[in-house]
Order: structure tokens, then sequence, then C-alpha cells
């Protein structure tokens, strides 16, 4: 069923307007009395049905609403270190469909990708596009927020004020298995961009609290890893 995020509680009829309603009259070419779901993007689904369609524009009627049963019960924080080329397009997009609630992109020693200010924020900008785009395919009930380009230093204490962190190291760690439980409700991983994290910057983590993962044997592209971790986290906290 058709899914849209509106950031409002809405009333018995919507009008929707915009892209949305262009993509529903145009390019879905729904009908009144078809079905479609309306998301307040704080975790709250709202079953619809169409009431009309006129100049790009949906008039739709709330039936009923219910929590939306596709968020995890642990919040995850993915901080990547922002890796080279389009890869992080590809990282964001599956890190929301396996369930992060948020994306923080990462400055770190051995990244080969350094964009200056401007280009940042234009990156950050299609990133979020991408998240809307995964959270409305995967069902979400929340559109996960990309944090703005930071330094490995500063994301490391943000990260350390709001619950467990663990950084995947390919130089060896605890499993996921032995670190996460269904009792976790707060986590930040960190992983690495091409060629990993150094040791200062492992070191670093353990000085703020963190804990030392691995991803098994294999060593990961950066845009796999982060993936793996978040399927792993997914099935060790019971959701999945």
């Amino acid at each position: 069923m058709p899914r849209f995020f509106i950031n409002y509680v809405p009333e018995e009829l919507v009008v929707i307007t915009g892209e949305d309603g262009r993509h529903i009259a145009r390019s879905l070419r729904m009908q009144p009395g078809e079905r479609l779901i309306l998301c307040d993007s704080i975790g709250t689904d709202y079953n619809c049905e169409i009431e009309s369609i006129a100049d790009g524009e949906a008039t739709v009627r709330v039936l009923n609403f219910c929590k939306t049963v596709a968020e995890p019960s642990v919040n995850v924080t993915v901080y990547q270190g922002l890796p080279k080329a389009d890869k992080m397009d590809s990282i964001v997009q599956k890190a929301v469909e396996t369930g992060a609630v948020r994306i923080v992109p990462v400055m770190t020693a051995r990244c080969v990708s350094r964009p200056d200010e401007k280009a940042a924020a234009k990156k950050i900008e299609r990133w979020q596009k991408i998240s809307q785009e995964a959270a409305k395919q995967s069902g979400r009930g929340i559109i996960p927020q990309i944090g703005a380009l930071t330094n490995y230093r500063s994301a490391m204490k943000e990260a350390a004020q709001n619950g467990e962190i663990i950084l995947f190291f390919e130089g060896g760690g605890q499993s996921i298995s032995q670190l996460v439980s269904p009792e976790t409700k707060n986590l930040a991983i960190f992983i690495g961009p091409e060629g990993g994290f150094e040791q200062a910057e492992v070191d670093f983590a353990l000085q703020n609290g963190g804990k030392i993962g691995t991803l098994g044997a294999r060593i990961l592209r950066t845009e796999t890893a982060p993936v793996a971790a978040l399927a792993a986290i997914m099935r060790s906290t019971g959701n999945m």
C-alpha cells in the first residue's frame, strides 16, 4: 500500500498537495476509493481512503490509526566514516531499511573524501531524500535523520552521552552477541571508511566507554559493514 510521511497529526479529512499529491494523482494514478497510509513521522500510521483527486491534489479520509509495527525496540545511530564516491548513498538507503534511526557521516583519519562545507551540505540534503524514500519503501514509522558531517572526536563524545558504543575494528574485538542483548535500547555503532580506523581512534573509543566489536574473520567493505552490523544487532535484540 502506498505510504506517505506527514509532519502533523491529521484531521478526519486531509488534502495532500505538492510532490506527494502529484505522485498520487499522476504517477500512481490512484482513484477514489483506493487506500493509502499516512505516517506522522513519529511512529503512528493512519489508514486512509481517497475521497477525490483533482489538479494534482488528493483528498483522503482517515479511517483508523495504529502504531507503526516496523520500528525496532533498539535505537541505533550509525556513525559512518565518510567513504569515497557515492558509496554513502547506498549506506544510507540500506541502513534505513535495516533499522537505523540516525546516520552521521564522520571525518576520520583515513577518509579520502574531504568535502568542503558547501559540498557537504549538498550531500547531506541528498542523503536525507534517500533516507525518506527508503523509509517509505521499508514501512518505517520515522524518517531517520542524517546528521551534519562531523569530526571523529566530536562524534565519539556525542555518542558517549547517549548510550552504548561499539566501534567495529578489523583488528578484532568481541562479537555482537557478546555486546548486545534484547535489553539494549540506545546504541551507537562506528564504521570506518576505506582503510578502517587508526589505532589511536580505537584507543579514543575505549577512553570514552566504547567497546570494540568484530564482524567476523572476513574484512568487509565500508558499505557492507553497517548493513551486516545492523542485521546482527536486530537479530540479537529480537527485532529480526
